[in-house]
């Protein structure tokens, strides 16, 4: 079956970035990001998306929406497979590199996601409604796990649609359910930090890019129209200092509150990278800090054994 892409995970400041650029070089690949924030253009720092790392590497789903708006899941795995039959058919093996565990998890579970029609008459149908309604609706058709498909009347409409879609498709709705999906085989390689020294490179990080200008970043989001609120949305960097810029908070609070966030924030991008490995996924773990040439060595003899364990 050969492997599909191979997968660089870890938490925030693991470097797992460098790591999946000097891999894509060494392979001679092209990089597909799994980050839920990274996809929004003029949002760099904050984002810790370190373009300069890249050099010549080729990277795809960064800088592919306008801040202000809400990417979500939905589009992210549509775009993904969008992006990945093209690497493939160049006979590239991708290398996807992401901290985002949702996102990554459901593309290596290998949910496709059909474009959807608009419904004309169900929209109109359903003109109107308010929200609590579309969403007692929506649940109707699924349990909701998370509150992005009823932000607003717009999409929770949207979200209805495309479940009477999938009703009407069964075969569609199934490559849809990541329990039905058919997974990629994935080579996952993660980036193992101590907690310690993810702290201490955390720290070191937000002061560099706050002396790098990340409030400036800020100010200029704003100052092009781009409502607080919708900064405050995407959390952490974005919360806190959109809460700074607009008085709510004072430099050295936000500071504290923001490093806060950002050590919680690794925790729980450990938690589901092992909760992952719980529910079936092969993650192989390497140091942080290996040698290049080591972590080189290591895939390489991955990669090996998982075309020998094909062969066999």
């Amino acid at each position: 079956m050969g492997i599909d892409l191979i997968t660089i995970v870890g938490p925030t400041a693991s470097g797992k970035t460098g790591r999946a650029v000097a891999l894509a070089k060494h392979l001679h690949s092209e990089i597909i990001s799994g980050d839920s924030r990274q996809v929004y253009r003029r949002m760099d720092l904050g984002t810790g998306k370190d373009l300069e790392e890249y050099g010549d590497v080729s990277y795809h789903l960064i800088d592919v929406c306008k801040a202000g708006e809400r990417y979500n899941l939905h589009r992210f795995v549509r775009d993904f497979h969008k992006v990945y039959p093209e690497l493939k058919e160049r006979g590239i093996l991708p290398v996807f590199c992401g901290g985002s565990g949702m996102y990554v998890e459901t593309v290596l579970s290998g949910v496709v996601l059909p474009d959807v029609e608009v419904n004309e008459p169900l929209r109109n149908q359903l003109q109107g409604k308010t929200l609590d309604e579309l969403t007692e609706i929506l649940k109707s058709y699924k349990t909701l796990h998370n509150t992005t498909d009823v932000d607003t009347e717009k999409r929770a409409i949207r979200a209805i649609e495309i479940e009477e879609y999938y009703r009407k498709n069964p075969s569609e709705a199934l490559k849809a359910d990541r329990r039905t999906a058919t997974p990629l085989n994935s080579l996952i390689i993660g980036m193992d930090i101590p907690r310690e020294q993810r702290r201490q490179r955390i720290t070191y990080r937000l002061r560099k890019r706050l002396d790098e200008g990340m409030v400036d970043e800020i100010r200029s989001l704003i100052a092009s129209g781009i409502n607080p609120d919708d900064l405050i949305y995407y959390g952490l960097e974005y919360k806190y200092l959109t809460l700074y810029v607009i008085g709510e908070l004072s430099y050295e609070d936000m500071v504290s509150k923001l490093e806060m966030a950002i050590h919680q924030f690794a925790k729980r991008q450990m938690t589901w990278f092992r909760g992952m490995e719980r529910r079936g996924f092969k993650i192989n773990w390497l140091p942080y800090d290996i040698p290049e040439q080591d972590f080189f060595d290591s895939v390489d003899e991955l990669i090996e054994s998982y075309r020998s364990a094909d062969a066999c």
